[in-house]
């Protein structure tokens, strides 16, 4: 009996079977999309090739076979509640698919595709059924051309005519479209003959048929008015589910059970000490933690670290939901980072970035799994007492403790939604999310999905149209030279010439300035000629090797086909190009100082400091930082050359150096090499020796998103300022201090915190004292409905002492409420006391929701203590003198 072809043997014959037809292998992309703010994740294998279609990004081939990557988890692409539920689907998938961009057609896709299958696959002819556009639901004609070419190997009793809803494909409302031609899988041994009798086949009858590959026909562009135009150069786009086709040849029937993610099931069971066999229903967490470690391995891979934002919360989601059902399953030690380290291993092959950032990918899961843990313990305690105080017959979970639990504990909201219908509740997660937008005055930076992309204006589309291949940059080797403006354009919109006055950009055919990418800031300067001068504040690289200078015109007339003489601030580039070659120093460094799962995350180098963001879970510890410092100045010192060369990424690979790998087919990379250590791709200027770099300071480390940190450095000049800075404010912490020097500082500093601290605990008891002094005898007690109210304002700040003054002010009362309220600050207090004996009569919590709005704030609590804060302390007399009528309206 044959074996079976197993999935990562579908992947690369699919590759070498287009190969061999002239196609160019491209690289999977990144999941996150580069330069598209309109995707949230890469969602098909044509989003790396958008603006090749549209015309924009043209590539130095024709026709391209890609494997990518994908991932659907946010947005109108959301399956993560079916995930794991359902045979099919997936958070995260590999797409097969092969493209032509103004090649090849119809014919040679129809060809190839149904070749592959079935020759090179060997499926079986007789299972297949095809489908193409019948002109129903979109202005175009039924496309007949595909009917005709699929007859050559198809019957036409299984050849079906679906409407646009089913094979009609458009990027968006507007832009390139066309009709498509689906093939499909029958669950069985031959295809019924279908295709004439009504609500019959693939459309209709899902559990019948499995779509294995669509193939898109973009032959139309379409317009604002419905319009659709045929495009000059009609382009193929295809696409095929390698998961779908795994388990049709594998005979497996379900996705979950392919060689592709059997592994990872398998190995969650084990660790879980379930059963090997099939469980049926029980199948279901090992298929979501099988699942989410994929797309978790992947997605920090491609540089996204769990957080609460965007991409970021997207992952934490998928992390979270899978430790979760990990638990359920009786795994209580950490195990998510096993599964990831599967996946490394699986997949490392066809990903090599899996490989190379296997240490990060275990650092990062690691550590998010140990902190879910923590606040879901919490979290979860929080969830059990809401559960228990809600009033009989309640059906709904409460929005506000829902957003507590996201914004303080961390749990995403869907899985409170998970805990709520384990619980038979209902959960209104939109509403939820809504809340925790009006908590967070900064979720509104959060809609900005694109985490930071810009999507490239179409002036510099047409431009890069225009002169692709006719503009080089010089800056490398020189800081001036002339340069023939090729276009301009005056407040966004091209122009021929622009006036003294104009806020001008322009593009020459030869450059000295360096346009703004890698992190590194654009050039500053002046071009210049005969009664002409243009003050340039900043150079763009919006695309390619596209680079624009932008500026304002402050003498004469520019004009298209001057020649000019561009002059860069030698000065400032001298600054950057230090900054940035100790960039490199230090990523060296932490390498070798926190471990080789340090990678770059962002950076930032401008002419007064350097900015780097890089992967670590936890603080730099003081100890680290000088090493840091140490290792950098060393190699400062050593003062090795700084050599340039351009390679092939594989080459570059070999030669040891570090960076981001996806690049296009056919380019040549940069290498950066500083000494015999520091090896990177880098596009960016350069000294000419470390020694250039000169001092080089450490100013600050911060982290900025689970497992990302920040450094701020500064050199050369700016590091000594910098710590001329620092011995000048230590001197005179010493001076004000009385200290012998600066070694007698924290001596100094540690008797006088102590002695403050000691104040303070005097300062506060006495306040606590003073508060409570009058006991039950002068304080007013009111009678509210049988219960007695003791109300007022103190002069206790401190959350303890008020606390302690609550408690002891409540023992002295024996039965009833206390109401407290403080200032401090500026900020209002309150507190809310209620004795035992009047438990399921009078709720804290609910008194004090009723008496926050009075400070501007919120609360919530226990039954028998509340505490609420708020920003206006001058409503704390309305809080207190409201409490006995809230009181009397909750005893009713």
């Amino acid at each position: 009996m044959q074996r079976p072809i197993r999935a990562h043997e579908i992947r690369s014959r699919f590759l070498n079977y287009f190969a061999a037809r002239d196609h160019a292998v491209v690289p999977s992309s990144s999941l996150v999309p580069a330069n598209d703010p309109t995707l949230l994740f890469t969602n098909a294998g044509m989003v790396q090739f958008k603006d090749t279609f549209l015309g924009r990004d043209p590539r130095p081939y024709k026709r391209a076979v890609t494997v990518q990557r994908c991932l659907r988890a946010g947005g109108k692409h959301n399956d993560l509640d079916n995930v794991g539920f359902t045979e099919r689907h997936h958070t995260l998938f590999e797409m097969l698919g092969n493209f032509s961009f103004g090649d090849y057609f119809k014919q040679d896709a129809i060809r190839w595709g149904w070749e592959f299958l079935t020759e090179d696959l060997g499926i079986s002819a007789d299972r297949l059924v095809v489908s193409v556009f019948s002109g129903e639901g979109e202005s175009a004609p039924a496309d007949d051309e595909a009917y005709e070419l699929w007859t050559a190997y198809v019957p036409k009793d299984r050849i079906y005519r679906f409407p646009a809803k089913e094979n009609f494909w458009a990027m968006g409302p507007t832009g390139p479209c066309g009709p498509c031609s689906e093939i499909h899988i029958f669950h069985g041994d031959k295809a019924p003959p279908d295709a004439g009798v009504a609500g019959r086949g693939p459309a209709y009858e899902d559990t019948r048929y499995t779509e294995l590959w669509n193939l898109v026909f973009m032959q139309y562009e379409k317009f604002d008015d419905g319009r659709l135009v045929p495009l000059p150069k009609p382009s193929i786009d295809t696409g095929a589910g390698l998961e779908r086709l795994a388990s049709v040849l594998e005979g497996v029937g379900s996705n979950y059970r392919t060689s592709l993610l059997t592994p990872l099931v398998d190995l969650a069971k084990r660790l879980a000490g379930a059963p090997a066999h099939d469980l049926g229903a029980g199948e279901a967490p090992f298929r979501v933690i099988a699942d989410h470690a994929r797309a978790t391995a992947f997605l920090i891979a491609d540089g996204v670290f769990p957080d609460r934002d965007t991409r970021p919360y997207v992952l934490r989601r998928i992390m979270r939901r899978a430790i979760r059902f990990g638990e359920k399953v009786g795994l209580e030690n950490l195990f998510f980072h096993e599964v990831c380290k599967k996946v490394v291993e699986e997949f490392g092959e066809a990903y090599p970035n899996l490989v190379e950032r296997a240490a990060t990918i275990d650092e990062v899961v690691r550590g998010e799994e140990e902190s879910f843990r923590r606040t879901l313990k919490r979290g979860l305690r929080l969830f059990e007492g809401a559960v228990t105080e809600l009033p009989a017959g309640e059906t709904a979970f409460p929005l506000g403790v829902a957003a507590e639990l996201y914004d303080t504990y961390g749990l995403p909201i869907d899985l409170t939604g998970i805990l709520s219908r384990e619980k038979g509740l209902t959960l209104d997660e939109e509403a939820v999310k809504q809340e925790v937008q009006a908590r967070q005055a900064a979720g509104a930076a959060a809609a900005n999905l694109g985490g930071g992309d810009k999507a490239i204006d179409n002036l510099y589309f047409r431009f890069k149209e225009r002169f692709a291949g006719q503009a080089s940059f010089t800056g490398y080797a020189e800081l001036s030279g002339r340069g023939n403006v090729l276009a301009l354009a005056v407040n966004g919109v091209e122009q021929t010439a622009a006036k003294e006055g104009d806020e001008v950009e322009f593009i020459t055919d030869s450059t000295p300035f360096y346009g703004e990418s890698g992190g590194q800031v654009g050039d500053t300067g002046i071009a210049e000629g005969d009664g002409l001068r243009v003050e340039i504040t900043d150079t763009l690289k919006p695309t390619g090797d596209l680079h624009v200078h932008r500026g304002k015109v402050t003498r004469g007339t520019l004009e298209v086909g001057r020649l000019v003489t561009l002059t860069v601030d030698g000065a400032r580039r001298a600054a950057i190009r230090r900054n940035h070659s100790a960039t490199h120093l230090l990523h060296h460094a932490l390498r070798a100082v926190l471990g080789t799962h340090v990678a770059q995350k962002g950076s930032l180098v401008a002419p007064d400091r350097l900015r780097f963001d890089f992967s670590h879970p936890r603080p730099i510890t003081p100890e680290q930082r000088l090493q840091i410092e140490r290792i950098v100045n060393e190699m400062t010192l050593a003062n090795a050359d700084t050599d340039t060369r351009e390679m092939s990424p594989g080459d570059a690979k070999s030669a040891g150096a570090i960076g981001l790998f996806e690049a296009k087919y056919g380019e040549q990379v940069r290498v950066v090499r500083i000494g015999t250590d520091s090896v990177e791709l880098c596009g960016g200027t350069h000294v000419h020796r470390a020694g250039d770099i000169g001092l080089f300071a450490i100013v600050s480390e911060v982290g900025i998103a689970q497992g990302v940190r920040r450094i701020e450095a500064v050199t050369g000049m700016n590091a000594l300022q910098h710590l001329q800075q620092t011995v000048q404010i230590l001197d005179k912490a010493a001076s004000e201090l009385h200290a012998s020097g600066p070694g007698d500082v924290l001596d100094k500093l540690g008797r006088l915190q102590a002695s403050a601290q000691k104040r303070e605990r005097e300062i506060t008891e006495l306040q606590r004292k003073l508060a409570v002094g009058g006991g039950g005898s002068s304080d007013t007690v009111a009678d509210v409905a049988g219960v007695k109210l003791l109300a007022k304002v103190v002069a206790v700040a401190d959350p303890k002492a008020l606390r302690e003054a609550a408690d002891t002010l409540r023992d002295r009362l024996g039965s009833g409420v206390i109401v407290l309220g403080a200032e401090k600050d500026g900020k209002a207090s309150l507190l809310v006391a209620v004795t035992k004996d009047l438990a399921g009569k009078v709720h804290a919590g609910n008194l004090i929701a009723a008496l926050a709005a009075h400070v501007g704030g919120r609360g919530g609590g226990r039954p028998d203590l509340a505490q609420a804060g708020g920003p206006n302390a001058a409503g704390l007399p309305a809080a207190i003198e409201a409490a006995g009528s809230a009181l009397a309206a909750q005893l009713g």
